[in-house]
């Protein structure tokens, strides 16, 4: 029996209001990106939801990843056919929140709905990604991950390393991927999934480097990149020296789909990731795994700042009547509970996102017993966020994304430097935001 059912046996008992009257309940279609174990998870969740009440009902649908659903849910809005409720990961915030007529805040949402909803319960790094600039949040916080460092505490062993001491610093990182691959305990170092967002937008924020202009999006359409700097091209090409020694390996663009099984495979011995991947992970790996903070240049002043937040957050789409935008937010009231909110972090990986569910977790004993499980929210809050590292909000970042990682790559095949492919990345993304600009003004 699962974590969440169990909850639902104690939970959903106690919280229950039932109604007598007969009628069917009020039903509503939630789109989401999580397939495997955490679409799982999700099932369930939702299912406890249903089981708690019997005024609502909400049925959850995996449209594929991020991009294919929200593409998806663009194309069904057109045709009339849009869900309730949409999953947009973290990088379409900017595309959401120019979408006029399309989306629901969910502020109003709940406020129309006399549903309780503090912005001030959210962890601050959570609530300043998803608000308007009048500090309205927009959108309901969901699942948001970080990226941090996994590693093979056993391989770190054969080594000569300390499993216990993680590299903190890039410089470390490249001193211990030598030591491991010299001694011929793993064949390579370390790889990344995600590259842009690991290597270039966590990277940038770490070193309280900016994206662009105008708080990194946050300030207006009007921003521009102007990441294409010394530190990112030095960064890059470091890549490139270290892969050149194996003491890096590319795991591929985009996502970098072959990073995970270079990891369980123990072909590289650390590897950097979301914290939402803690789950599979641990399923996957035959081996101890380790856990540590994002690396960063320690001769750059102020470095390490934060990281920034992942993951995705539940949108309200407009198209639909008042008795079912009651059940959305009845629905997102309920995974407002600090008891939702900690089993899910607890089972998944994802941040608690609000400040009771993290206070609950530590209470019930689960970060003593799962040594590495606050990492994620020790690199998010090491200082206040700046303009700098409070996250990015760019029209068209979806296939902006895609173009980093195609420019990293020409990096790592050798037939650009670091400062070609920031040049060239910059350039492609300006013109893609000049596109978004002249669309939404």
């Amino acid at each position: 029996m699962s974590r969440f059912t169990l909850h639902a046996l104690t939970l959903g008992v106690a919280t229950a209001t039932f109604s007598l009257s007969a009628h069917s309940a009020t039903e509503v279609t939630w789109w989401h990106a999580m397939g495997g174990q955490l679409g799982e998870i999700l099932e369930e969740m939702t299912e406890e939801f249903n089981a708690s009440q019997d005024d609502y009902r909400v049925t959850p649908s995996y449209r594929g990843n991020y991009t294919e659903t929200m593409t998806g849910a663009i194309a069904a809005f057109r045709a009339g056919e849009q869900p309730h409720i949409l999953q947009v990961f973290e990088v379409g915030t900017g595309t959401m929140m120019n979408a006029d007529g399309a989306i629901y805040p969910v502020y109003q949402l709940m406020e129309d709905h006399g549903r309780a909803f503090d912005r001030d319960a959210f962890l601050p790094a959570v609530v300043g990604y998803y608000t308007d600039t009048n500090g309205n949040m927009l959108s309901f916080p969901f699942n948001s991950s970080t990226p941090i460092m996994y590693y093979n505490r056993d391989v770190f062993e054969e080594a000569g390393l300390d499993p216990e001491q993680p590299p903190q610093t890039w410089d470390e990182v490249a001193e211990y991927a030598t030591q491991i691959t010299e001694s011929g305990a793993a064949n390579c170092g370390f790889t990344t999934s995600w590259p842009s967002w690991v290597m270039l937008e966590n990277f940038s924020a770490m070193h309280n480097s900016p994206l662009g202009t105008l708080e990194n999006g946050f300030g207006g359409i009007e921003t521009e990149f102007n990441f294409n700097n010394e530190l990112v091209a030095r960064h890059w090409d470091n890549l490139k020296t270290w892969q050149d020694a194996d003491a890096f390996k590319w795991g591929g663009p985009g996502s970098g789909p072959d990073s995970e099984p270079l990891f369980y495979s123990q072909e590289c011995a650390i590897f950097f990731g979301s914290s939402a991947s803690r789950a599979d992970v641990a399923a996957n790996s035959d081996f101890e795994v380790g856990f540590g903070m994002q690396p960063y240049y320690d001769d750059v002043d102020g470095a390490p700042q934060n990281s920034i937040i992942g993951g995705a957050t539940l949108w309200a789409l407009q198209g639909h009547t008042d008795d079912e935008y009651e059940a959305v937010a009845a629905f997102f009231e309920y995974l407002s509970q600090p008891e939702v909110q900690a089993e899910w972090h607890q089972q998944t990986g994802y941040l608690p996102i609000t400040q009771a569910a993290w206070d609950l977790s530590k209470e019930q004993g689960y970060y003593d017993e799962n040594p590495g499980a606050d990492i994620s929210l020790k690199q998010m809050t090491l200082n206040e966020p700046t303009e700098n590292s409070k996250g990015l909000r760019f029209g068209n970042f979806v296939q902006i994304r895609d173009i980093i990682s195609e420019e990293m790559e020409a990096v790592m095949t050798g037939a650009k430097t670091g400062q070609e492919a920031a040049d060239s990345a910059v350039e492609r993304g300006n013109r893609l935001l000049r596109d978004f600009q002249s669309a939404n003004q």
